[in-house]
């Protein structure tokens, strides 16, 4: 293993001699293959130039992962030391304090961190712990926001993550149910109250055993209104509600109607503002940016369209983008301006804004994520992390807002960035994000949040997302085989009650505490997938395979979803007037054969193979999948391969349903068969 790490760091290393755009990948080359055995083996016969090359200036990826390690349990073993059952630790006096409501916020959020880390013992412990002590029913005020990101989408990561502890007792019917999944389905019984407005847009806090407070003020923050689908939707698809294990659509519903609200709400420039009365719909603070206030708003249209298959979303998220970097965005910074006159209201970065480029990244627009990224690196590199507010004119920390409370919003996005680019240098970034944490936020009894950025100063809070965020994603970074980095080649399948599922197999969702979200286990229990499979059986009982192999009907069952939002139908083919055979002799069909080369029919939806990859992917709604080969004479269908319960890859391949461009750390499932084009389309 040395000598063949030997000969790729030769190489490497000649390369970079020779050229200095090749000296970052020396650089991966030597920490993955090199550094970590070179600390281990120090006594074989190792080139000197090699070994000081790689021990005075880089260290492994190994190294690095095991430090934020080191990180995250020096802070999690002091919260159960000092500060638990409080919810969070005061890492300067060792003690502890509730902040959100009481409910152990730290051990809640930390719960799949400890997965993500390998340590299933602690978890096993940890979620036992929560589920004996946390109560629901308590006269206490909390944060409609914080406690729906925080505990139950840390609750419901845990819940679909569970699966994978070897020793772990689940119930029957699992992942579509579960006590963990139970106890966050009544955190969210105890939210729906906020959501009575006269615009269906919820207040921002709320009392956990009264309920609403009736001088309890409408003016809420937009993220609060925009940051609940992925947690509420994902309850209305995997909790049980009756024998047939159908969820409750109840939580979708409502977050959807305040989404709804704050979409028809936005002004004429397609921008939204800071706060919003829920009871009127009045913008009170028309300040519109991508920071605080606003950001998890954006985020969750992207999240969200993706996680449940709802290109409304999608095209809502791209008309944001669309007037954030018309109105908005300056030479790769974020400025703040009015929604309604698009004037300059406040030339600031704030540190919050560092999430856009990895949301940015998960939806297609890498070039333009690593443009940003590395313009807000500059910030990084001159404090060590990024202040609250940076003063873009000034290029300095505004004094009273320059504090660092360990934030993840930064190393969030060089996760994203770096698995759809696997640039060295967000690694090299990132290392240095994780010496400035160890340096200057370490103490005694964990890591406490930065007052000024410029000196270092610290004060006594850890807020719990840095065990939920900042350490997950660091370690994500450093740990490229971890699970939740898998491409889809690998999975699961399970039994439940509504048959076979496939679980595991990547593609998670992160809401924006990091908490991940498993698409399949979302699709797996939901009462689409039942109706579905009924549409399946009804297709291969009515399916006549001698028409399809050119005796026509024009009565044969169509080929259309009905819908111009699932598939990129031409507006005469969304009906269930459509044929077969019309379809195959439409303009629009022959339109696109000649670009992809070969056009597939996916169950009862289109889908081009758009690239020259020669994989078929596969629209996992659908599991008939058929090669179409256009002959002189004839057309002829051969089936690939019939698994009905295969999930969803990315959808948008193809075509604009999401307008998105595939990315393969985002796949589900490729290669269902080779597909081999026409002689002529190889020419």
């Amino acid at each position: 293993m040395l000598q063949e790490c030997l000969k790729r760091v030769e190489t490497a290393f000649n390369e970079a001699l020779v050229s200095v755009t090749c000296i970052v990948h020396a650089v991966a080359v030597l920490r993955r293959h090199c550094c970590c055995q070179l600390s281990t083996k120090s006594n074989e016969q190792i080139p000197v130039t090699f070994k000081s090359f790689c021990q005075d200036h880089f260290f492994s990826y190994l190294s690095i992962k095991d430090k934020v390690k080191a990180m995250f349990y020096h802070a999690y073993n002091s919260y159960l030391l000092h500060a638990y059952p409080l919810d969070e630790l005061k890492p300067l006096s060792c003690s502890g304090m509730d902040t959100w409501g009481s409910f152990s916020l730290t051990l809640i959020d930390s719960l799949d961190t400890l997965l993500v880390m390998g340590n299933e013992t602690e978890f096993m412990r940890a979620a036992e712990i929560i589920l004996r002590t946390v109560e629901v029913d308590m006269n206490v005020n909390v944060s409609v926001f914080e406690t729906n990101i925080r505990v139950i989408g840390g609750l419901i990561s845990a819940h679909m993550l569970s699966g994978r502890v070897k020793g772990m007792a689940l119930e029957p019917g699992w992942p579509c149910t579960g006590p963990l999944l139970r106890l966050a389905e009544r955190f969210a019984q105890k939210l729906l109250p906020a959501f009575k407005s006269a615009t269906g847009m919820p207040y921002g806090t709320i009392n956990l055993q009264y309920g609403l407070h009736r001088n309890e003020t409408a003016i809420t923050c937009t993220a609060g209104i925009g940051t609940v689908l992925l947690e509420f939707g994902t309850l209305s698809r995997i909790t049980v509600r009756d024998i047939l294990f159908l969820g409750n659509p109840h939580y979708e519903r409502v977050a959807l109607k305040a989404l709804d609200a704050l979409w028809k709400l936005r002004s004429s420039l397609n921008l939204v503002g800071n706060h919003i009365n829920v009871e009127t719909g009045e913008w009170t603070a028309t300040d519109a940016g991508i920071g605080a206030g606003v950001d998890s708003y954006f985020e969750y249209l992207a999240k969200a369209a993706l996680l449940f298959q709802r290109p409304e979303l999608m095209k809502q998220f791209r008309t944001y983008v669309k007037a954030i970097n018309k109105y908005i965005r300056k030479d790769d910074w974020f400025v703040w301006i009015s929604m309604t006159s698009g004037q300059l209201s406040m030339p600031i970065f704030q540190s919050l804004e560092s999430f856009w480029p990895g949301v940015l990244a998960l939806t297609g627009d890498v070039d333009d994520a690593q443009r940003i990224i590395y313009q807000y690196s500059q910030v990084i590199r001159q404090y060590g992390f990024p202040p609250e507010f940076f003063n873009l004119p000034k290029q300095e920390a505004v004094s009273k807002r320059a504090g660092y409370p360990l934030r993840p919003e930064f190393v969030e996005s060089l996760y994203y960035v770096y698995r759809a680019t696997k640039d060295p240098l967000l690694l090299e970034i990132a290392a240095e994000v994780v010496d400035a944490i160890e340096f200057s936020c370490r103490t005694r009894c964990g890591y406490a949040t930065v007052v000024n950025a410029e000196h270092h100063s610290v004060e006594d809070r850890m807020e719990s997302f840095f065990l939920s965020e900042t350490t997950k994603y660091l370690y994500l970074l450093f740990d490229p085989d971890n699970f939740i980095n898998t491409d889809g080649t690998v999975a699961r399948i399970i039994e439940t009650p509504n048959g076979q599922c496939i679980i595991d197999a990547g593609g998670y969702i992160f809401n924006t505490e990091a908490h991940p979200l498993d698409p399949a286990i979302v699709y797996c229990c939901s009462a689409k997938r039942n109706s579905d499979l009924e549409m399946i059986a009804r297709f291969e009982n009515n399916i006549d395979l001698a028409s399809l192999m050119g005796i026509f009907d024009e009565t044969l069952p169509p080929f259309g979803r009905g819908s111009l939002s699932n598939c990129c139908w031409p507006t005469d083919f969304n009906t269930e007037s459509v044929s077969f055979r019309r379809f195959l002799n439409s303009a629009f069909a022959k339109h696109i054969y000649p670009a992809a080369g070969i056009h597939f029919i996916v169950g009862l939806i289109c889908l081009s193979a758009g690239d020259s990859t020669e994989e078929a992917l596969y629209d996992a709604d659908w599991p008939n999948v058929y090669e179409v080969d256009y002959g002189k004479n004839a057309t002829a269908i051969d089936e690939i391969r019939f698994n009905k319960f295969r999930y969803r890859s990315m959808p948008e391949v193809g075509y604009d349903v999401l307008l998105t461009p595939p990315l393969s750390y985002l796949s589900r499932f490729t290669g269902l068969g080779q597909v081999k084009p026409r002689p002529d389309d190889a020419q």
